[in-house]
């Protein structure tokens, strides 16, 4: 995940979800509202637009901000993360979905919020929680794991080459006293490492793996996949005459390669391994990409926003039966 301040991709989603009035689309990660925004700009007046996030502030800053759509009965707000796509869809009682959206990104308030823990620019308290009401903050995770689960952790989630050294000096430290702050983090991942003014702070995969550990982040975006899948086509089953259009904006390679991989195997009528002759499998084609290549962001968009030059968008449309 990355931050934003506006926004990524805006006419990239648009352009694939195609939203139009009346229809009911899904922003799993609300966050700052800015896609929901246009979602529910292009299906007024009778649309509706079901925004669900794990982060209890984000959904009241939207609530206030988009206070008219929220009374109107056009947007409709959920708390809950995302992996649980079916249940709080069930429990909304949103049926017939044309699109879902999930932008994987963090919103500035979020990044920006030295209380939340995920940057540390300014010194915080060491949390990195998006639901700050359940789970482990990562300063429990840095005082209680092992040192091979922090460098495995730092390894896989940041793919840190330092990782088994900034493992032992974090376990080394924290024997001396708990390691509750950002500042102190930061300090031991960039222990050693010469560090130039714009270059990439030396601290930065550290803070990245443990914030994907802490939120489970590729479990939870593992989980969505399918139900995403499962959503849209009730919308086919219904009897909509098209099928409805999913929209993932992934930030790092390890959480582009789980949609790619998930994207490529539901676009095949057959997922048998290749040495196997016949198909027995009998899997069908489910969906029908329609990004055979991820989208980026242009070159305009990054030097107005630059926390959206990693950003990649990938799209998918539901085959009908």
């Amino acid at each position: 995940m990355q931050t934003q301040h506006v926004p990524v991709m805006l006419e990239e989603v648009l352009k694939f979800l195609r939203p139009e009035p009346g229809g009911h689309y899904i922003d799993g990660t609300l966050g700052g509202g800015g896609h929901t925004k246009a979602l529910l700009e292009r299906s007024a007046p009778d649309g509706k637009v079901l925004g669900i996030d794990a982060d209890i502030q984000a959904l009241a800053r939207v609530k206030e901000r988009l206070a008219e759509s929220v009374s109107s009965g056009q947007l409709v707000l959920a708390h809950g993360n995302f992996a649980e796509l079916a249940r709080i869809v069930d429990e909304a009682g949103f049926v017939s979905i044309q699109g879902i959206l999930l932008d994987l990104g963090f919103s500035s308030h979020q990044m920006d919020n030295p209380e939340r823990g995920f940057a540390f620019s300014a010194d915080g308290p060491l949390d990195m929680r998006l639901d700050q009401s359940e789970g482990m903050s990562a300063a429990n995770l840095v005082n209680s794991a092992s040192e091979q689960e922090l460098a495995n952790i730092i390894w896989r989630y940041g793919e840190e080459k330092r990782s088994r050294q900034i493992a032992r000096r974090i376990v080394h430290e924290r024997a001396k006293g708990a390691i509750t702050r950002t500042a102190q983090l930061a300090k031991l991942a960039a222990a050693g490492v010469p560090f130039k003014s714009g270059a990439i702070h030396p601290a930065t995969k550290t803070f990245q793996a443990l914030r994907i550990a802490v939120n489970h982040e590729l479990e939870r975006l593992e989980a969505v996949l399918p139900q995403m899948l499962e959503v849209l086509s009730a919308r086919g089953e219904m009897g909509g005459k098209d099928g409805g259009r999913m929209v993932i904006i992934s930030f790092h390679s390890l959480e582009d390669r789980l949609v790619k991989e998930f994207m490529r195997r539901e676009a095949k009528d057959c997922i048998c391994p290749p040495q196997v002759p016949v198909c027995v499998c009998g899997h069908k084609a489910r969906l029908r990409l329609l990004t055979p290549k991820p989208m980026i962001p242009t070159s305009e968009e990054v030097s107005a926003n630059p926390r959206a030059r990693s950003a990649k968008l990938r799209a998918a449309e539901i085959v009908l039966k």
